[in-house]
């Protein structure tokens, strides 16, 4: 965690214009991982007991510290708490909260933007924290566009603010807070940690740590993970600690969707962002959230300079009829989307089992990876064995069905199909994959594409 005091020199901006928040230029120093000194907007409103009226004069100030960012490509963090627009002022503060949301959406992909909530973050000011790129709460904040009052008025159902808009709702089921913390302080320390890896801008390219992690360590521990039987689960955050280097691993939004595992890391002190399945939740099957938080992954570090490594262990998409209903194909898409747009380096590893539409999905190299390895005992497949027999043998004996499951896992559970139609680049021992991995990060430093013009694309949504 960044010593705050040690870490941060400031000085104020319009510090004598009218408003609630104050905003200022703070010089980070990070002498532990060997970063170059860096500068950061810094946006806070007063931590005072009573959460701040959003007014004109203070949607202008954020405007303006926001448009600072901007114009000098440099991250900025904005520290909020507020219960909405000012109603006494009317249409003055609507204003200048709309104006807020849209200088901020002007930074998207252009410069990191980071909120901070420490308190209430109400109406129409609480969408700023879906814009942003990275949302830390405070245990005692809260955030939702309609309050307790208005839900049980329009609904008949009495709930309490923290089961509405709490930040432990907001982390386990909608994914607005990357991260939860105990105060401002801590909010604060963890903000410049995550600075750590991002570069200033979408111009820049992240800076290098110091590493005393040899990129061509072996990491057979890796591999240890994985058990023995194709069903048996693990925690595949192991794997990615052991290909990574040491203490470096950060995830982003652990409790929501955890069977997606992202995390931002180093890997011979270059920082990367990690995608990962993970096999101990609904058994690393891609679902409606875990689809959204790694599409959104992927785009972030593909605007900003990060490698990505996927690493795959999934049956496929999580069946059933709600999932279904509520749009799994809209959603998937925004994966397939992410991925297949993405044009910082791009190395995916299968761990184990990658089949059907998800082997598609996560990053094969039919969707443009630069590598694709894989372990000796991956599988690879249309569908597992137990779903094909169930398909081509469902009308078999129970003694055929079991002769056919095992001939086609036989025959085509292996990464070596694969291999042979050039799908997979090479079958590596699981202690290499740290290795191989720096090695391609060294040749794709200078990886260039030439972007094709177009005002944007349509994003599914």
């Amino acid at each position: 965690m960044t010593d705050l005091d040690a870490a941060v020199d400031t000085f104020g901006l319009n510090r004598f214009v009218p408003g609630l928040a104050q905003s200022e230029v703070r010089v980070i120093t990070d002498d532990d991982r060997g970063v170059p000194d860096r500068s950061v907007i810094w946006i806070e409103f007063d931590d005072g007991d009573d959460p701040a009226r959003l007014d004109e004069a203070t949607g202008h100030q954020l405007e303006a510290g926001i448009a600072a960012a901007l114009d000098h490509r440099i991250p900025v963090v904005v520290v909020i708490s507020t219960s909405g627009s000012d109603i006494e002022e009317g249409m003055a503060a609507l204003n200048g909260w709309g104006r807020v949301a849209r200088q901020l959406t002007a930074c998207s992909g252009l410069v990191p933007t980071i909120i901070i909530v420490d308190g209430p973050a109400v109406s129409g000011p609480a969408l700023l924290l879906g814009l942003a790129d990275f949302t830390i709460m405070t245990e005692r904040s809260s955030a939702f566009v309609n309050g307790p009052v208005m839900v049980e008025e329009f609904t008949g159902v009495a709930i309490g603010t923290d089961e509405l808009g709490g930040s432990a709702t907001h982390a386990r089921y909608t994914g607005v807070a990357t991260f939860v913390v105990a105060d401002r302080d801590t909010a604060a320390s963890t903000a410049l940690d995550l600075l750590g890896y991002l570069p200033d801008s979408v111009d820049a390219e992240p800076a290098r740590w110091t590493s005393f992690d040899p990129g061509d360590r072996p990491c057979p521990e890796a591999g240890a993970q994985i058990p023995e039987s194709s069903t048996g689960s693990y925690d595949v955050r192991k794997v990615a600690a052991a290909i990574a280097d040491e203490d470096s691993m950060l995830e982003v939004r652990d409790r929501w969707a955890a069977n997606a595992v992202t995390a931002f890391a180093t890997i011979d002190g270059r920082p990367v962002g990690i995608l990962a399945n993970q096999p101990m939740v609904l058994a690393g099957t891609l679902d409606i959230p875990a689809s959204q938080k790694a599409a959104r992954f992927i785009a972030f570090c593909d605007a900003f300079n990060l490698p990505i490594i996927t690493l795959v262990d999934t049956p496929g998409f999580y069946p059933g009829k709600d999932l279904e209903w509520r749009g799994m194909i809209r959603h998937g898409a925004q994966l397939v989307y992410a991925y297949a747009r993405a044009n910082v380096p791009r190395i995916c590893v299968i761990l184990r089992k990658s089949y059907g539409g998800a082997y598609i999905v996560m990053d094969s190299k039919t969707m443009g990876n630069d590598l694709c390895l894989a372990w000796p005992w991956a599988e690879i497949a249309v569908m597992g064995a137990g779903q094909a027999a169930a398909i081509l043998a469902r009308r078999s004996t129970p003694e055929e069905r079991a002769e056919f499951e095992s001939d086609y896992a036989e025959r085509l559970l292996n990464p070596y199909v694969a291999a042979e139609r050039g799908f997979i680049d090479a079958v590596i021992d699981p202690a290499d994959t740290r290795s191989e991995i720096s090695a391609a990060l060294e040749i794709l430093a200078e990886k260039r594409e030439v972007l094709v013009e177009r005002k944007h694309g349509n994003t599914p949504l």
